[in-house]
């Protein structure tokens, strides 16, 4: 989890044609959930891990004719980083409330669909936690709502 205001920033620009490495690379990164600064331009928060990605990400870029920089970088004011922060928690909690509704509705399925909702929720629940980088408390009421479904499903076995 991120908590410093340094970000790293990729800097990029693909070719038009052909259009399939700009849709894996436009899905990688919203996968990390990079959040877009500019016409080709995307931040994550700075670490190592973050960092070491879009490193892997601009050598794609470039081995696909393209061109690519990395930038590290801290906001010039608290203003522009909190900016940055909400517009990056915003996605993950709307992510978040739409997980946990998910559970608490399968909660009244019969006992196989939980079972099945359970192993796809315990899977997405990772991968929102893979992009979170500023934890917002609605995650742990992701977390405790998908447990409370997994309780509900031992209760009956």
């Amino acid at each position: 989890m991120a908590s410093t205001g340094r970000w790293v920033l990729l800097a990029y620009r693909l070719p038009r044609e052909p259009s399939t490495p700009r849709i894996a690379i436009w899905r990688e990164l919203r996968r990390l959930g990079a959040t877009q600064i500019a016409d080709g331009v995307v931040a994550l928060p700075l670490d190592a891990r973050t960092r070491e990605r879009l490193e892997w990400l601009a050598e794609e870029i470039t081995d696909h004719d393209g061109e690519a920089t990395i930038w590290l970088a801290e906001p010039a004011n608290a203003a522009q980083d909190r900016g940055l922060r909400e517009r990056m928690t915003a996605a993950i909690v709307a992510e978040y409330a739409a997980l946990t509704a998910l559970a608490n509705e399968a909660a009244v399925e019969p006992d196989g669909v939980r079972r099945r909702t359970l192993g796809r929720l315990r899977r997405e629940l990772r991968r929102i936690r893979s992009r979170d980088y500023f934890a917002p408390p609605i995650g742990e009421r992701a977390t405790a709502a998908i447990e409370a479904l997994g309780d509900s499903i031992e209760a009956v076995s």
